[in-house]
């Protein structure tokens, strides 16, 4: 195939036979596709290519751990040419944006953005499966996608905090926003120097970090993108970071909870809500529901009583305080003043490599400790880190004599620079954009109530009916923040792409629990995922198949 092929296709684009001609159309890199490749070498102004090697076609790869249960798994990829290259910064103390851009030589006209994680400073290479994908399907790569990732603009270096870049302005904004937007045009440069035109659909899909800056470019860059999928967004980021310090700080010594006693909540709240949805599956299908009806006074000590059995009065405070809304004294963007607090379900998930429930996120294996210690839990180190890189920008500070009202001016600051909390999406709308936000309901990475409470906004500034015109939001009870716990498995990137470019506008879909062993990679169980507000509900029939459940109020 040669680029008269490719020009022809791309006549055909905005013409009816488009869509049907986009597998017998895909552009390629030329006859000679190893030199198209070398020939991207260089750059003009601030962005150099540093690397572009032609790769060979890929096998499906498992290894026996992995962060998530989806890292586990390297996808089978297809002949590309692998582009490294970076973005010089202004300020000669910033460090530079790097990223990664990958080019099949069989290109579908469409180019999907992988979103980062936590503090970001690891390079996204756009090769690996991205959030919620089933792991029997082909990657967006092998499917034909262009994809392509960053590191935001900063390289987290071994024995550092994660928040160390935060001191500099210009690398803190490029973590906020400016790096995926300026990633995103340089991406766009290389399709058309690969392929002799740009991207018929721009697609972006991210989780954690990653679906806050998927809200990120509807909200500040709403004609970049087709099609975005933010999974358990980090929305509010201010006050995530002021939640999990302060949800820290009340275990730092008697209020502290060990494994055995996470695991007495755990089987606490299955007790109380498990059977609510009709259902005897050790999952709780209303976790907003059973938040209301679960009380953790219920396992207090008696007089006289200590152990793993029961939790004293400084622990209940404890779990009372992570379920309790953060109150700030002043607004922050879009007025904002608060971050609410976590729910109930998933407490004593088992961790996946680091990640887990309230152990890995919020307690870990010992009290919190200053500097943060590696067996601290996951929101201690990253808000306490926060509150002293990034709030009050000393890395000396006692937290706990930190004071939000000493900092306001650097809340305010921070919180337009990250919080994607714009109920405004008027923008993206009219020009056709198609969002979809997931919430894990067993999350303590960061609160699930905040992503429904930001959906919610949206209905209020935009109409309900105008906003389900262009946006959904489901949520997935059982899951934790990586996606275990509970059927979390679903193709939104087909989802997205049949809304996009078909006008399909998705209803009630279905997760999958799978092996992660290849080659079946078998489903263990299925749920439906329901569009918020519903939840699953039992009908009859085996509780590991969906369609035992229906979704209703």
């Amino acid at each position: 195939m040669t680029l008269t092929r490719a020009r022809l296709c791309a006549w055909l684009v905005g013409t009816a036979a488009a869509l049907s001609a986009n597998a017998a159309c895909a552009a390629t890199l030329t006859e000679d596709a190893e030199t198209v490749c070398k020939g991207l070498l260089g750059g003009a102004d601030a962005v150099k290519i540093d690397s572009a090697t032609l790769q060979a076609p890929s096998q499906l790869a498992v290894a026996e751990r992995g962060p998530t249960p989806s890292a586990r798994i390297t996808p089978a990829n297809p002949r590309f040419c692998k582009v490294h290259g970076h973005i010089d910064p202004t300020d000669p103390k910033a460090p530079p944006i790097k990223f990664q851009v990958n080019l099949p030589v069989e290109w579908n006209g469409r180019s999907l953005q992988y979103g980062g994680g936590g503090f970001n400073g690891v390079l996204i290479t756009g090769l690996a499966l991205p959030p919620a994908y089933p792991f029997d399907r082909p990657s967006p790569l092998a499917r034909g996608f262009v994809t392509y990732g960053t590191d935001s603009g900063h390289e987290t270096k071994q024995g550092e905090p994660p928040q160390v870049f935060a001191l500099n302005d210009e690398a803190f904004e490029n973590f906020a926003h400016r790096a995926y937007k300026k990633v995103r045009d340089a991406a766009v440069g290389l399709m058309q120097r690969a392929y002799g035109r740009k991207p018929e659909k721009l697609y972006f899909m991210g989780s954690s970090e990653g679906g806050r800056e998927g809200l990120t470019m509807a909200q500040r860059y709403p004609d970049d993108f087709d099609g975005i999928f933010a999974r358990v967004p980090v929305i509010n980021w201010v006050g995530l970071q002021h939640a999990g310090t302060r949800s820290g700080l009340v275990t730092m010594s008697e209020g502290w909870i060990n494994p055995a006693q996470v695991k007495l909540v755990g089987e606490a709240v299955r007790a109380a809500c498990d059977k609510a949805d009709g259902s005897d599956d050790a999952l709780v299908q209303d976790p907003v529901g059973c938040k209301a009806a679960f009380k953790v006074e219920t396992l207090r000590c008696a007089a006289g009583q200590s152990g793993d059995q029961c939790l004293t009065d400084a622990q209940i405070k404890a779990v009372n305080t992570l379920h309790a809304t953060y109150k700030f004294p002043f607004a922050l963007a879009n007025g904002l003043d608060d971050y609410p607090g976590w729910g109930v379900s998933g407490e004593d998930i088992p961790a996946v490599g680091p990640t887990g429930g309230w152990v890995s996120w919020w307690l870990g294996t010992a009290p919190p400790a200053q500097p943060p210690a590696p067996n601290n839990g996951i929101a201690w180190i990253y808000g306490a880190g926060g509150i002293q890189y990034v709030f009050a920008r000393d890395p000396k500070l006692d937290v706990t004599t930190y004071k939000v009202e000493d900092h306001k001016a650097r809340l305010l600051e921070v919180s337009n620079l990250m919080d994607s909390t714009d109920p405004d999406l008027s923008r993206f709308r009219a020009r056709g954009g198609r969002l979809i936000v997931l919430e894990h309901m067993a999350d303590y990475a960061q609160s699930p109530y905040a992503g429904i409470r930001y959906f919610e906004s949206v209905e209020r500034k935009m109409g309900k009916a105008e906003t389900a015109e262009f946006a959904r939001l489901y949520t997935a009870p059982g899951v934790d923040h990586v996606g275990s716990g509970a059927p979390a498995n679903v193709d939104m990137l087909s989802v997205l792409v049949d809304w996009v470019e078909h006008g399909k506008a998705p209803g009630d879909l279905e997760v999958r629990e799978q092996k992660v062993e290849a080659p079946s990679f078998a489903a263990t169980r299925a749920l439906p995922l329901c569009r918020w507000p519903a939840w699953p509900h039992y009908k009859s029939g085996p509780v590991t198949e969906a369609a035992s459940f229906t979704c209703a109020p």
